[in-house]
């Protein structure tokens, strides 16, 4: 088996690939979060993964795990995982970055700011599209990545997520509460919570579409792919005929491209 972890700011995602017949299948057949903490250790982090495989009837004594790749955007956190892996797994951690990148070209002015999520999600979309296209990333932060004709890696947009709203305008006002992020029923909203609920929603449709717009007509380019992915693509995209795809594991899928381009012999 290959496992995958695409480490967040807020959630870290685990995907777990099968082998067949020597090559790694196109899609995890196991996906689980688990919430992202600076100061768990390796080892709490170990026995949280372990248990996730015990009670998902996962054997790693029978099926073994054969290589361990990371995306990460929290680098205090790549230590731990790197301790992790060769202690429990006895593997050494493949790292995604600008430079394991499975040769992915560059138009941006300094690749090493690429963060490796994004790196992920520009191999794995032009993998699966082989055209120009946009990831838009619903996660803490809300990314727009562009690929060109060519799978060159033209650049972005990066705004806060809608989460991230949500938390400063509680923590910046002295009434307002704490909300989910949810489709409300009416753009006007008949209590606090729905109006903020729809500030938020519809707002963030609108700053989206207004992106893409902008994007589409800069990048000038026929067919373009527009793929959602990340923990609030499905919400966010019930208002956005734009969007012609979410593929949720889609960076899961980037790491597990990038390491076997990486890893010609393995």
């Amino acid at each position: 088996m290959f496992l995958a972890i695409d480490i967040g700011n807020t959630n870290i995602t685990l995907g777990l690939f099968k082998f067949d017949n020597k090559k790694v299948e196109e899609k995890p057949f196991q996906i689980w979060r688990i919430a992202t903490s600076k100061k768990k250790t390796a080892d709490e982090y170990a026995i949280k993964i372990l248990d996730i495989f015990y009670y998902s009837n996962i054997d790693i004594t029978k099926q073994q795990i054969k290589a361990i790749a990371i995306a990460s955007v929290v680098p205090s956190l790549d230590n731990i995982f790197t301790n992790l892996a060769k202690r429990y797994f006895k593997k050494d951690v493949f790292f995604v970055n600008s430079k394991h990148c499975a040769n992915l070209k560059f138009l941006y002015n300094n690749p090493q700011e690429v963060g490796a999520d994004r790196i992920a999600d520009a191999v794995a979309v032009y993998e699966k599209y082989k055209t120009a296209a946009i990831v838009i990333d619903f996660g803490t932060a809300t990314t727009f990545d562009c690929v060109d004709k060519n799978g060159a890696y033209l650049g972005g947009v990066i705004t806060a997520g809608p989460q991230i709203s949500a938390e400063a305008l509680t923590q910046k006002t002295a009434k307002l509460p704490q909300v989910n992020i949810n489709m409300p029923a009416k753009i006007i909203g008949r209590t606090t919570e729905e109006c903020i609920q729809s500030g938020l929603y519809y707002g963030y449709i609108g700053l989206v579409k207004e992106i893409l717009h902008r994007i589409k007509n800069e990048m000038m380019a026929n067919n373009i792919k527009v793929i959602a992915t990340g923990g609030l693509s499905y919400l966010m995209v019930k208002e956005m005929e734009e969007i012609d795809d979410v593929v949720c594991e889609l960076t899961l899928e980037g790491i597990k491209i990038i390491w076997e381009k990486e890893n010609l012999n393995y």
